[in-house]
């Protein structure tokens, strides 16, 4: 993939199959369970199965941590959760912020927000809704969210730096996100790049955890901590077809590799005028 539009039909074109799917047969696909093994389905996803609000009818296997679990939702926030896919994280979020909040899934696939839409439907929420678009621009008003989650998403986005610009404005002042990602950590072996990045992102683009985590203190938010981080350990019968004995030991260390993070950060809360000079 050369160029931003031709990585995101990649993406598009991909997640519409796995959407028409059930989570059964995405497990033998590349982005759910994975191509060359069955345990490929378990290197990211955790379960959401203990969930208040789960939807076994929602949940396609695509995540690769719990970000609703760690958000701090609170009764009648407004939720966004990007790239929500047939609908699973919006539904935990909205057992979270009950009847008097709302829950907004943005997803860029048709095939998802159609799957998505009718999940809601046979579950009566009348204040969970799905939008078309790009989480580069989100079809939100500035300044709507309380919170925002996403679950493996951004690792799919070439433009990175633009959805965390984004994220920025359509947050509260005050208000937070949570989000899991995969991020790589020390340089990877060569021979294994592209295909560690297919596990990791459907060949989309994981980045590095610093410049991660970098990207979203540069645009403005506080508060950065890591809730939650794993190591996505790669199934031997991939590794030995790229890597050799040392180079599959250096790996298994655990200080170079992919890994799922769960990152928290605020929007910072507007300052108040208590006098004639303090908004000077």
């Amino acid at each position: 993939m050369n160029t931003e539009t031709e990585m995101k039909e990649l993406v598009r074109q991909k997640y519409s199959e796995i959407a028409l799917q059930d989570k059964e047969t995405n497990q033998a696909s590349c982005c759910g369970s994975g191509c060359c093994t069955t345990e490929v389905y378990h290197i990211m996803n955790d379960d959401y199965s203990t969930l208040e609000g789960y939807n076994p009818d929602a949940d396609l296997g695509l995540g690769c941590g719990l970000p609703t679990q760690f958000a701090k939702i609170n009764k009648g926030d407004v939720v966004i959760d990007l790239g929500s896919g047939a609908g699973n994280d919006c539904f935990v979020a909205r057992a979270e912020t009950g009847e008097t909040g709302k829950v907004i899934g943005i997803d860029f696939t048709d095939a998802m927000i159609n799957k998505a839409r009718q999940n809601a439907e046979k579950l009566g929420f009348n204040n969970v809704e799905f939008r078309f678009g790009d989480i580069e621009h989100m079809p939100v008003t500035a300044g709507v969210a309380d919170v925002v989650v996403s679950n493996c998403v951004l690792n799919l986005v070439p433009n990175k730096d633009a959805v965390i610009k984004d994220i920025f404005r359509v947050l509260k002042p005050g208000g937070h996100f949570s989000i899991s990602d995969v991020v790589l950590v020390g340089n990877l072996p060569v021979n294994l790049k592209n295909k560690a990045e297919m596990y990791a992102g459907c060949v989309a683009g994981a980045i590095q955890k610093e410049e991660y985590l970098g990207l979203i203190k540069a645009n403005g938010f506080t508060d950065i901590t890591v809730q939650k981080e794993k190591a996505i350990v790669i199934p031997d019968d991939i590794l030995t077809q790229y890597l050799d004995e040392a180079e599959m030991a250096l790996l298994k260390k655990g200080d170079t590799g992919i890994f799922s993070v769960t990152v928290f950060a605020q929007k910072p809360a507007a300052k108040t005028c208590c006098g004639p000079d303090c908004c000077n």
